[in-house]
């Protein structure tokens, strides 16, 4: 059937070959934003190791200009437990679950745009019986019967020849949003490792603190007791023991918002892992049983806007805006169609594939936009103010991460200098609790001396404590602010090169 018109055909096959490579791709192609021209990621000149104590999470820290982050950062603390609650969390936490579904339908919408590039080709059979009336001009069956079946198969094919660069733009765009969403759940990954770290150390700070709280409202509650004493006997005056019990019941009080801080973490801890809170119970960190990581990674900035999520996924969404004004630019120029058809008709299924039977069709449509009430004009204009908004986007976003990492340099200085200044407030309570009791046992001091040089120790307990938890939230802060070292991960990498290569061949 196709045969006799061999030559029209192979002409209209060419013009298409010639149309589908010629064309070009309208619209502005996306060129990645230039990192900032600053030598350094740090607001002010980072010496080179923090102060230092002698107590624990009191280590120097390093700061390695260049310096490379794993992907399982929080190993470097040491803790089995930790490792174990961060990959069951990785494992089962629904935010990161809905992230990475997320993906997968970015992916499949990218998979399912470049079905443009193919022609469309569809079958159908229709069945139907007719009936003409008597008088009819020309009945259609050639036997002249006025009451008939009628059979019809067919294969239609169409195919758009990407002339003006819509499908291409249109499938770029698609790929840059399957990138937004790539690293907002490179993101999410990032984010949930530190807020377990972050939670860990919270609940060790805590339970410590309300140890030391608990011990507290023990020695001021001896207090009032020989204050109560020495009352009756006559020693001591009844303002004194108002202010002691004053005293207690201020520590008192804060003991249950201690609690409700630990319950709080503890309920936070079984979240992130993806439990109910009453389900399983968290298990039970101590600082001590965690290490300090002594060197500390400092990226260039170049590398920092390649490193940070947040920083991808607001390029990625660049990129996508910058494809999107090429679609507009394509929708206001012609579209050529090509269609083609062939099939059979017949009145006996028996005798749709004889001679004689089959009819084909090949056409070719040119369609321009010519009064469109300026809705493409304007739908131009948004594309292209969406870009601008994009662009000052990312710009804020860089802003924003360069602020981070400064913040949390800065804090990681005045941490160690706040833990040593905490552990020489400790070292000196405890030397005065030391003296007391030496006193205290040689007749020297009294019983209610002794007292106040042990809460004075526990109070210098509580800011230690404090202190070095800091230490451990800042340190776990910088890694995610570095990136969070996805690009060592086996699966993130593979999926990277994987879309990077299909950009390749765009």
């Amino acid at each position: 059937m196709i045969g006799r018109a061999g030559g029209s055909t192979r002409s209209l096959l060419a013009v298409v070959a010639m149309l589908a490579i010629g064309g070009c791709a309208v619209g502005p192609d996306f060129q990645r934003p230039a990192a900032p021209d600053v030598a350094s990621v740090a607001a002010a000149p980072l010496p080179e190791r923090t102060a230092s104590a002698d107590v624990g999470g009191g280590q120097a820290q390093h700061f390695v200009p260049g310096g490379d982050i794993p992907a399982q950062w929080w190993t470097l603390f040491h803790s089995a437990e930790l490792d174990a609650l961060i990959e069951q969390a990785l494992a089962h936490n629904p935010d990161l679950k809905a992230a990475q579904a997320a993906l997968a339908v970015a992916r499949e919408n990218t998979f399912a745009g470049r079905g443009a590039y193919a022609p469309s080709v569809s079958a159908g059979l229709s069945a139907s019986r007719e009936q003409d009336p008597p008088g009819a001009l020309a009945p259609v069956p050639s036997n002249n019967a006025f009451l008939y079946n009628l059979f019809t198969p067919q294969v239609s094919v169409s195919y758009v020849p990407d002339v003006f660069g819509l499908n291409r733009r249109n499938v770029e765009s698609l790929k840059a949003q399957q990138q937004e969403v790539r690293f907002q759940m490179l993101a999410t990954r990032i984010t949930l490792s530190s807020n377990v770290v972050v939670a860990a150390v919270q609940q060790a700070s805590l339970r410590a603190q309300v140890d030391a709280t608990r011990e507290l409202i023990a020695t001021n509650a001896k207090m009032v007791k020989l204050l109560r004493y020495q009352l009756d006997k006559g020693y001591a005056g009844r303002l004194d023991l108002a202010a002691q019990e004053s005293q207690l019941a201020q520590l008192q009080a804060t003991l249950p918002p201690l609690l409700n801080q630990l319950d709080q973490q503890n309920h936070l801890l079984a979240v992130l892992a993806g439990e109910l809170p009453g389900e399983a119970a968290p298990p039970s960190f101590d600082l001590a049983s965690l290490q300090l990581p002594q060197q500390l990674p400092l990226s260039l900035p170049s590398t920092l806007v390649a490193q940070r999520p947040d920083v991808r996924q607001a390029e990625a969404n660049m990129h996508a805006a910058s494809a999107q004004i090429g679609v507009a630019i394509a929708n206001r120029l012609p579209n050529i169609s090509l269609t083609a058809n062939a099939g059979s008709t017949a009145l006996a299924i028996k005798q749709l594939f004889k001679s004689g039977t089959g009819f084909w069709s090949l056409g070719a449509d040119l369609a321009a936009p010519i009064f469109e009430g300026g809705s493409l004009l304007h739908q131009e204009r948004a594309a292209k103010a969406a870009y601008v908004q994009a662009a000052e986007a990312y710009r804020g976003t860089v802003l924003t991460a360069f602020q981070n990492v400064a913040d949390t340099l800065a804090a990681l200085q005045h941490d160690a200098e706040g833990l040593q200044a905490a552990a020489k407030a400790a070292d000196a309570a405890k030397l005065t609790l030391e003296l007391s009791q030496r006193q205290y046992r040689d007749g020297y001091a009294g019983y209610l001396s002794l007292l106040g040089a042990e809460q004075a120790d526990q109070q210098a307990r509580i800011a230690l404590v404090q202190a070095q938890a800091s230490r451990y939230v800042d340190t776990a802060a910088l890694f995610q602010a570095m990136g969070g070292g996805w690009w060592h991960d086996a699966d993130a990498h593979s999926t990277d090169a994987a879309v990077t290569r299909d950009s390749d061949e765009k």
